[in-house]
């Protein structure tokens, strides 16, 4: 063999050698675009395989289920819902229905696209826009959904004893920042004195000076409850106010067969199977829907911020924006547009001390 043929070979075993470590070192030390993609590819690859695996689970479920149709939500149980019908052949007819993956949190009154099994309940399959949501804390301040689409909400207060105008300013405040129309229902209204009627009108007369609704209810005389049948009609209410107020009985009115529910649902729950833990929408007998749930009625008081609070006062809000100093806080501050009003007459005296005292619990909150 010639030598020059033994010292190549020896020269290209020794190239070799050293580009293969080359190579083997590139492969331990990856440049960033090299990694970004091996790891895009992986997600792809990730993708495709569920893809993949959603396309075999609905096919397998597409076999048992009939047309897409729609309904709405009258109440939640655990992972399941139950929507009733809006469309034939299953209007007015409810189906406890499941869940597609990805819908997010669905609450009573939400509209959605579902699909009957063609042997026993239901699929959601998709979620329709909301009109409105109503929100309240839990025990550590988040706020949850309780229900959608609720054309207004109903304050009830009680004629005896005379309800304080800061308790009521709160669920007005509270109505106000969730964006749905409130009407104040003075309910008792057999239980009217000459002691107490005065400071009642006097009370009233503010917010009916402001633009809002006051409906007077008695269920033991029937006072005004045409009146609150005919305001209820074609609308999706509920019922907020503290106990006492007889909401209870306001609703046992409106909805007779609503005590035969509950123990329905009571009976359900000692047998244990799934009962209702939310909000539940009632057809009332003369028109018009009720969503019923004690979270609901208690859902005035909840965390909010500053500036919600200042917009949540409707009497407000022409004067926000006008202070002379950017971060004034309408106490003392020389050219404040809010105390202008007040001293004009524009807002009146107890509508701003219930502004300060809220205020004042919200910063205590926010001080724990």
């Amino acid at each position: 063999m010639p030598k020059s043929f033994i010292i190549n070979a020896k020269h290209y075993n020794l190239c070799a050698k050293y580009y293969g470590q080359k190579i083997r070192m590139s492969k331990r030390k990856l440049t960033k675009q090299q990694t970004w993609r091996i790891e895009r590819i992986q997600q792809e690859r990730a993708e495709r395989t569920k893809k993949r695996a959603n396309k075999a689970e609905e096919a397998l479920q597409s076999s048992d289920l009939g047309p897409e149709t729609e309904g709405v939500v009258i109440s939640h149980f655990g992972t399941q819902v139950e929507v009733e019908g809006t469309l034939e052949p299953y209007c007015d007819v409810s189906t406890r229905c499941n869940l597609r993956a990805n819908l997010g949190q669905l609450v009573t009154g939400d509209k959605v696209v579902w699909r009957p099994k063609h042997t026993e309940g239901g699929v959601v399959v998709a979620k329709q826009d909301r009109n409105t949501l109503l929100q309240r804390p839990d025990m550590h301040g988040r706020l949850k959904p309780v229900a959608a689409n609720i054309d207004n909400i109903v304050i009830v207060i009680a004629a005896e004893p005379v309800p304080h105008a800061n308790l009521i300013d709160r669920y007005l405040v509270a109505s106000e920042t969730v964006e749905i129309p409130p009407v104040i229902l003075l309910n008792k209204c057999d239980l009217i004195d000459e002691e107490n009627q005065t400071e009642l009108n006097t009370l009233l007369k503010t917010y009916e000076e402001l633009g809002y609704r006051v409906i007077r209810t008695s269920t033991k005389s029937e006072q005004g409850m045409m009146e609150l049948h005919e305001f209820l009609r074609e609308k999706v209410s509920v019922f907020v106010g503290q106990s006492g107020v007889g909401k209870s009985s306001l609703i046992g009115t409106l909805l007779p067969d609503i005590e035969i529910s509950v123990g329905e649902l009571s009976q359900k729950k000692k047998k244990g199977t799934h009962t209702t833990t939310t909000a539940r929408l009632f057809h009332m007998p003369l028109g018009g829907d009720l969503i019923d749930s004690p979270g609901i009625r208690e859902f005035g008081l909840w965390h909010i911020s500053e500036e919600e609070l200042l917009e949540g006062f409707i009497e407000f809000r022409p004067h926000l924006g006008y202070c002379r100093f950017r971060d004034c806080s309408h106490e003392k501050e020389p050219g404040c547009a809010i105390r202008k009003a007040l001293e004009d007459g524009e807002i009146s005296s107890h509508r701003f001390n219930s502004y300060l005292r809220i205020r004042q619990s919200i910063r205590d909150n926010d001080a724990f």
